[in-house]
């Protein structure tokens, strides 16, 4: 079986307001002691931090948000695990603050946003402006280990046409700036504005898939490597294949779910690689709809059938997926807990139909304040305050 990792982004919010709170830079020097106080730094440092005990934490574009990050996995329950404790662990640090961390893939409160002071970040304001400035989102990235770039480059052209059933899957941003969307996944709108993102051509060899990367830093359009945002990409870092489509989920078994279906997705693209299989010749227009169609409809409606590109029954599409990769999963022990995890989403709803609930209850904070509880459930990192800390000051938008 094939490790695999996941890295969340959580929003960091007042639990009875809803609003936004600016609180990374103080959250990370408590869940990371050798980083400084940003009284103290002129700017914050560029290392990613590591904590010990199963999850390290990073700053994202916005001080309103915190990644977490899983280390390496094999199995369904570990990567659980450490998803509970990451996302317990930040709530802890939020708590320090006046704060908690919610699971949200965009914010529905509406609020000016802070800029995390990382030079990178200060330029790509200048270069992207609204773009930067209008930025705020939270993804599920799932890395899926891969033996060689080659092998990786053979998997991105693999399941390239299927990627946009995952959308929908995790579909958790119907509310943005304090407005009603009409989307199930308005963060895949969002992060679409980026020059670097979406679906990809099929690339067809690693010289390719270099030339096309090193072909768009050169355009001047990108400021590096690290703006190439596609749906799914060789990691730069890690030996492994980023899918980078999803939402932050809601529950944290949903992203476990996510990341073992994109594990699976990547074994069953390897072995039609090595058995001389071509990649389906979608054309890379047919790709963005099928996302754009399900950033709007989610699990609700139609999407399109990932072997015809023609509408058909949500439910019908998710399970075809399931199916598709039901040998790679009965193989590796985990068809059941598919099974059981998918008909759970399809029965109780993706994280965008569990926010409608609280909001026709109680509007927006109450949105926020249950998506806050729904973060950490399950967890066993109790999120208690030190004896005698007193919370630090509280920006808000």
């Amino acid at each position: 079986m094939r490790t695999f990792g996941v890295e969340e982004e959580l929003l960091i919010v007042d639990p009875e307001s809803g609003m936004l709170l600016a609180l990374a830079d103080l959250m990370l020097p408590t869940l990371v002691p050798q980083l400084p106080h940003p009284e103290v730094a002129k700017v914050l440092p560029a290392q990613r931090p590591v904590y010990e005990g199963g999850a390290d934490f990073s700053y994202e574009l916005k001080l309103e948000q915190i990644e977490t990050q899983t280390h390496p996995c094999l199995e369904y329950t570990e990567l659980l695990r450490q998803l509970r404790h990451g996302r317990a662990l930040a709530d802890r640090a939020a708590r320090l603050h006046g704060g908690r961390v919610a699971a949200l893939a965009t914010s529905p409160q509406g609020a000016a946003t802070h800029l995390t002071p990382k030079p990178r970040y200060m330029t790509m304001q200048e270069r992207f402006g609204l773009t930067v400035r209008n930025q705020l989102t939270c993804g599920l990235h799932v890395h899926t280990f891969v033996d060689s770039p080659e092998e990786g480059v053979a998997v991105m052209d693999r399941i390239r046409d299927k990627l946009a059933v995952l959308i929908a899957l995790s579909a958790n941003s119907p509310y943005w700036n304090g407005a009603e969307t009409g989307f199930e996944s308005y963060r895949t709108q969002a992060w679409n504005r980026w020059p670097g993102s979406g679906p990809t051509m099929i690339f067809g060899s690693l010289p390719v898939y270099r030339r096309v990367v090193t072909r768009l830093v050169e355009s001047g359009v990108l400021m590096d490597e690290g703006m190439v945002y596609f749906d799914a990409r060789l990691a730069r870092q890690h030996p492994t294949v980023e899918v980078r489509v999803a939402d932050v989920c809601l529950r944290a078994e949903d992203a476990a779910l996510i990341a073992v279906l994109v594990r699976a997705l990547v074994e069953s693209a390897s072995r039609e690689w090595n058995d001389g299989v071509d990649p389906a010749p979608v054309p890379t227009l047919l790709l963005r709809m099928a996302a754009w169609q399900a950033s709007n409809c989610g699990l609700r409606g139609e999407l399109l059938d990932f072997g015809t590109f023609t509408p058909a029954p949500a439910t019908d599409v998710v399970w075809a997926l399931v199916d598709f990769v039901a040998p790679v999963l009965e193989e590796q022990g985990e068809l059941d807990l598919v099974r059981e995890g998918v008909a759970r989403i399809l029965a109780e709803g993706t994280g965008s139909q569990l926010q409608r609930g609280p909001f026709r209850v109680g509007g927006l904070p109450a949105v926020v304040e249950r998506a806050a509880e729904m973060t950490t459930q399950g967890s066993v990192t109790e999120p208690r305050l030190d004896e005698g800390s007193s919370l630090g000051p509280v920006r808000r938008g």
